[in-house]
């Protein structure tokens, strides 16, 4: 059993034409939007009482310096060929920062959130979705079933806000916004605990409604695994209970979570936009809100490019380590 070198070949062609594809869809979208980006530069300076001397010139300068003014199928040329060295250009709202800077910036809170809640929530989420199901099980367990499929329904951004109303406005337990106190120049671990202490509650929000939705999941792969002749054999040889619910119905149960999880970790670089927007988190889903908002094109196509290839390269890894994770599974030819 093993993977072969065509079907290698065929899912790292798959993986470029998806994301060729999704690139072209990223040029298209935001060019479809209403509005010119660079005239809202100079509406949004004169909105906050700045005088723009020669609007109309500068406009046009604006327009040429990032391409705009050229044909629609030169700028897709363009706009393709800078792709392959993660060329983004530069940002229109905050020129001269580039599209690269922007996401590097801002980059590590979004990983440093939602991988953290991610994997917390995964891990609480599967286990606890197995121990629902399996015989040998506290009975408590099984009266948790309800509460999980409560929090499954619950969107995490509605979420947030109960917790945004019941530990930030009504008990002031957390705060409301931010990532940093006002006038704050804390650093090493006093800063890093500043960082946990501002990062709660947008990461409660993720959490408690993902690990509602992972323990379901695994609750209905549990109970069709419960069925398997290989459980039965196990009990048979006298192995422990631990043992069985762990390598044998658990391990046999995990591939589709497993699944699930490379999806969601691809996901991880788009951010979670209402949540970092509610809570004002300086993460990528903040700066994609704010760039959807000016029509800045470079960011919103860079952000959602990055989002492209790494859910893409996350499915394609999966792929190609399935035959790993469950030996039942072969590509090879016959």
């Amino acid at each position: 059993m093993g993977l072969t070198a065509g079907y290698v070949s065929r899912r790292v062609l798959l993986f470029l034409v998806v994301v060729w594809a999704a690139a072209s869809i990223n040029f298209a979208v935001p060019r479809l939007a209403p509005g010119d980006p660079t005239a809202a530069i100079v509406a949004r300076l004169e909105s906050q009482g700045g005088r723009v001397e020669n609007a109309k010139a500068l406009i046009e300068a604006y327009r040429e310096k990032f391409g705009l003014d050229k044909p629609i199928l030169l700028q897709y040329g363009l706009y393709l060929s800078t792709l392959p060295n993660f060329d983004l250009g530069y940002s229109i709202s905050f020129f001269p920062t580039t599209v690269t800077g922007l996401i590097a910036k801002h980059l590590p809170w979004t990983v440093g959130l939602l991988l953290t809640t991610l994997f917390f929530s995964f891990a609480i989420g599967s286990i606890l979705g197995a121990l629902m199901v399996w015989p040998r099980s506290a009975g408590a367990l099984k009266v948790v079933a309800p509460f999980t499929m409560v929090m499954a329904a619950i969107p995490y951004y509605l979420m947030a806000l109960l917790l945004l109303w019941g530990l930030a406005f009504t008990f002031s337990i957390f705060p409301i916004f931010g990532a940093k106190a006002i006038g704050s120049e804390l650093t090493g671990f006093a800063r890093f605990g500043e960082i946990l202490y501002f990062s709660t509650l947008p990461a409660l929000s993720i959490v408690i409604s993902s690990i509602g939705l992972w323990a379901v999941t695994m609750r209905g792969i549990m109970v069709s695994t419960l069925g398997e002749d290989f459980l039965t054999l196990a009990e048979a040889k006298g192995l422990k209970g631990p043992r069985i619910f762990i390598w044998y119905g658990m391990r046999n149960a995990m591939l589709p979570q497993v699944t699930g999880l490379a999806i969601a970790i691809g996901q991880v670089m788009a951010g979670s936009v209402i949540v970092e927007v509610l809570f004002s988190y300086p993460g990528v889903g903040h700066l994609l809100f704010e760039a959807i908002r000016t029509n800045d094109y470079p960011v919103i196509q860079g952000i959602t490019f990055l989002l492209v290839v790494s859910a893409a390269g996350a499915v394609l890894i999966m792929d190609l380590l399935y035959p790993r994770l469950d030996p039942r599974i072969s590509y090879s030819a016959k």
